[in-house]
C-alpha cells in the first residue's frame, strides 16, 4: 500500500487531483489508450476506433489532451490536410497507468 498524498491542503491540492484534471472526461483515457496501442493515428481513424464520440467531441478531448502537454499533433501541408497524433513524452509516462487499468479490468471483470 502506498502512503496517503492527502495533507492540510485537502484532496484538491494533491498529485492525484491533478492527474485526474488531466485524464478527467469520458472519453480522454480512451483517446491515451488508443495512441498507447496505435502510435501515431490519424483523426478520422481515432473516430473510428471509438466509435461513440462524436467529431466535436474528438477534436476538443485531443485540444486538451494537446495542451496539457500529453498529445502531439503534427499536420502535413497538403490538400486534403493531413493530421496525425502521439503520445509525447509526457503522455508516454502515463502508459504503465493505463496498463494497470488494463491489467485490473481483465482481472476484475464481472
Amino acid at each position: 500500500m502506498t502512503a496517503s498524498c492527502i495533507d492540510g491542503n485537502g484532496l484538491e491540492k494533491t498529485g492525484f487531483s491533478y492527474t485526474l484534471s488531466l485524464i478527467s472526461g469520458k472519453y480522454k483515457m480512451s483517446i491515451l489508450y488508443c495512441l498507447m496501442e496505435f502510435e501515431v493515428v490519424r483523426f478520422n481513424e481515432m473516430k473510428r476506433y471509438l466509435r461513440t464520440i462524436s467529431f466535436k467531441t474528438l477534436s476538443t478531448a485531443l485540444k486538451e489532451l494537446e495542451s496539457d502537454g500529453l498529445v502531439i499533433r503534427k499536420e502535413y501541408p497538403q490538400i486534403p490536410p493531413k493530421v496525425e497524433y502521439r503520445l509525447s513524452e509526457r503522455g508516454q509516462s502515463l502508459i504503465p497507468i493505463l496498463d494497470a487499468l488494463c491489467t485490473w479490468g481483465e482481472e476484475h471483470r464481472i
